[in-house]
């Protein structure tokens, strides 16, 4: 009895002593975790630090229901992602700006206008910092008065902060101190590439930013200052400055099926920051529709730190060439480099290659503004394996919305560096006037932000881009615009005439007249009678650019250009109108010309010959949305605008330039109708400038300025002329609606 009694003794204290010894583990790691988190919330120096999984965006194809439990914040609900950035923002408020605490608005209140500083004396600047400042000089934001601007940028290169770099810049902080608007860096931008060096690769920048904004390629979400700071992507020093290559997407295959699935061909780092993800890919691969391969063939001494992989994954490496992966394949991998970001990431934007991000914590380029879940497929590096099933899973119709929006995205704006420096420069205008930012409709479809003016409107309904998206229709009447230039002095002028047909039409709600005239205005009985009303300008604006400013009587949607001396009847008006009405974004008119390369010059050519194709559709006849007048007088910039004041001409190519630049469509030109100006002979026996040699040169040149400011040549050629239907058809006119249009 004895011996059971101290049998039992011995079990149970043996069973206090394990419970205990359990217990004391699971507090010592709970301890050791939660001590971890702490160092890591007060660290600003690390690479990458770790969130919890609340706090981590998640991919897009993950459920996101895991999370901590520890923290007692997220204990009653379950927090949406809006919360948990704004969790995020809480934890790191101290020492962390915002628009409301480390910018002065009152430096904006007479617009938006940036400065930059002078180069010093014997300061250099790298190539892509030139482009950067090049872009701001040349937009419509720049002043060279230090008064009257409301954003400062340095002209010190903070490109590259590498230490180890050849264009790293010393003494930075030095040089910023001395600026005389620094100001603690308030109202300032800084523009970084690179940051940290070997092996670390922090984003430390080697001098205090203070309260400047940060415009930063691969910048970590723990760094970034929601709201404050600009996320930009990584660009090589060859990205053009303006202009840019098309995206490669020129065929809408259905299904959008290519020859791989997923690739990637990059370099693999056997040690360091960056090696986790890069050496294990060779998991994935399978030589047939995967193809991921790496190299350790880089740098001085990869030799000294090869492994036994190195030789295999070097002779796979060499026998595919990545161009030829890049475009053929639906998905490709955009792994971390040694820092977050990589050239990747634009190189399969341009290609149509749907990007697969592998790149924990990074901050994706401008996604203050851009919906990235419409464009790429946001993964998690701790989950690789599982990327192949992801892409598998993703259907036709997916994959060919994904790879249209790369197109979309690239083009507005990643295609050059003025794109890339605009960008961020509208995404700060917004936030600085708030009340008339744009939403994320405008910034996410055609044409893009960079082409909204949100001083016109706050209301996507009243641009012509998104009718189609909102399911809205333009309004049914339109106003004449008519510029005159010549003196008035009998009622068989073609002017008379002119107004005389337009006001039958019965879309015309007003008829306004530019009186650009030297001689003084008609009496108002010598105006020919009309149901509609007319309305007479005089003297404001007496220049080539002023038939397209934005004037407050212009109330309805459509705008019917016109010469003083166009020959128009109602129908045409009327047919002219019923097309536009089908295609609202675009120049819809009769006068078509077209544009061709002199390759014997060098240069661009403008032709006025009667072919089967064109470009342009002369706004002496054309109806467009009231939204050109706003964007022509608010977006072009001065040169441009003084170019055609100078020469009193070209007005109508530089309105079809940015049309097409928006649009990225061709006007459309109805019927076949070949003339449309009034041939008699003007102010005695000058004949009409149509006629003059020197007002054709001048439009050649026009032509080459234009198309450099924009730095690409925007028009575009079409075949389509739409014409009424049973238009010169063999029967009989009683069954024709515009039956005049067939006898002119």
């Amino acid at each position: 009895m004895q011996a059971k009694k101290r049998y039992l003794l011995v079990s149970l204290g043996a069973c206090l002593l394990l419970i205990a010894y359990l217990g004391g583990l699971q507090i010592g790691e709970f301890q050791h975790q939660h001590q971890h988190l702490y160092k890591d919330s007060q660290s600003q120096n690390l690479h990458r630090q770790h969130w919890p999984q609340w706090i981590n965006p998640l991919s897009t194809y993950l459920d996101g229901d895991e999370h901590e439990e520890d923290d007692p914040r997220l204990h009653q609900q379950h927090p949406s992602p809006r919360e948990r950035r704004e969790i995020r923002n809480n934890v790191y408020k101290s020492r962390k700006c915002r628009m409301d605490t480390c910018f002065d608005f009152s430096l904006c209140q007479r617009g938006f206008k940036v400065y930059i500083y002078p180069l010093q004396k014997g300061e250099k600047v790298s190539e892509s910092y030139q482009k950067i400042t090049t872009a701001i000089e040349e937009s419509r934001f720049y002043t060279t008065d230090p008064s009257r601007a409301c954003l400062f940028v340095l002209s010190i290169d903070t490109l590259d902060r590498d230490q180890l770099s050849f264009q790293y810049v010393h003494n930075v902080k030095t040089k910023i101190q001395s600026l005389p608007m620094w100001n603690n860096g308030r109202n300032h931008l800084i523009f970084n590439l690179y940051s940290g060096t070997w092996p670390d690769y922090t984003e430390e920048l080697g001098f205090d930013i203070g309260e400047a904004i940060l415009a930063k390629a691969s910048i970590d979400m723990d760094n970034f200052r929601p709201n404050f700071d600009v996320s930009i992507p990584l660009f090589s020093k060859d990205h053009p400055q303006k202009g840019g290559q098309k995206g490669y997407l020129t065929f809408n295959n259905v299904p959008p099926s290519r020859k791989y699935v997923l690739v990637f061909k990059g370099k693999r780092y056997l040690t360091g920051i960056g090696s986790e993800t890069r050496n294990a890919l060779y998991h994935v691969h399978n030589g047939d529709d995967i193809i991921l391969l790496t190299t350790c063939k880089h740098g001085k001494d990869w030799e000294k730190h090869k492994d036994a992989r190195c030789d295999r994954d070097n002779e796979e490496y060499s026998k595919f060439d990545y161009q030829e992966l890049l475009h053929n394949s639906s998905f490709c991998l955009v792994p971390r480099g040694r820092r977050l970001g990589s050239f990747r990431f634009l190189e399969a934007l341009q290609a149509a290659c749907i990007p697969v991000l592998l790149s924990n914590g990074w901050e994706l380029p401008f996604s203050e503004i851009i919906d990235w879940s419409k464009a790429a497929v946001i993964g998690d590096e701790r989950l690789l394996l599982q990327i192949p099933s992801i892409t598998r899973s993703v259907d036709h119709d997916k994959i060919l919305a994904l790879r249209q929006q790369t197109q979309f995205l690239w083009d507005a704006y990643f295609s050059s560096v003025a794109k890339i420096v605009l960008t961020t420069l509208e995404i700060i205008h917004d936030r600085i006037h708030s009340h008339i930012a744009r939403n994320k409709i405008m910034w996410n479809s055609l044409p893009g932000g960079l082409y909204i003016l949100p001083q016109f409107s706050t209301n996507s309904e009243d641009f012509p881009f998104y009718y189609s998206l909102l399911g809205k229709s333009p309004s049914q009447e339109f106003t004449a615009v008519i510029q005159a230039v010549t003196p008035f002095q009998s009622q068989s002028q073609p002017i008379v005439k002119l107004i005389i047909a337009v006001a039958k039409s019965k879309y015309c709600a007003q008829i306004i007249v530019l009186w650009n005239c030297d001689k003084p205005l008609p009496l108002k009985n010598k105006w020919p009678s009309t149901v509609v009303p007319i309305t007479v300008i005089e003297g404001e604006r007496k220049t080539m650019n002023g038939r397209f400013f934005p004037y407050d009587v212009i109330l309805t949607d459509a705008i019917l250009s016109l010469d003083e001396d166009t020959v128009l009847s109602t129908n045409e008006v009327d047919y002219a109108f019923i097309v536009w009405h089908s295609f609202p974004d675009r120049i819809v008119g009769y006068p078509a010309r077209s544009h061709y390369w002199d390759s014997s010059k060098g240069r661009w050519g403008y032709t006025s010959k009667w072919t089967n194709e064109y470009s342009m559709v002369l706004t002496g006849a054309a109806f467009y949305h009231r939204y050109y007048h706003y964007l022509y007088t608010h977006y072009l910039p001065a040169s441009l605008l003084s170019m055609v004041d100078q020469m009193a001409n070209c007005e109508d190519i530089l309105m079809n330039f940015l049309v097409s630049a928006v649009t990225k469509l061709p006007p459309i030109k109805v019927t076949q109708k070949k003339q449309y100006k009034e041939t008699m002979m003007q102010q005695g026996s000058k004949t009409s400038r149509w006629a003059d040699p020197d007002h054709f040169a001048q439009r050649q040149t026009c032509m080459n300025s234009f198309s450099s400011w924009f730095g690409f040549m925007p028009l575009l050629h079409s075949q389509m002329r739409l014409d009424p239907v049973l238009f010169k058809d063999q029967v009989s006119i009683l069954r024709k609606k515009y039956r005049d249009i067939e006898r002119l």
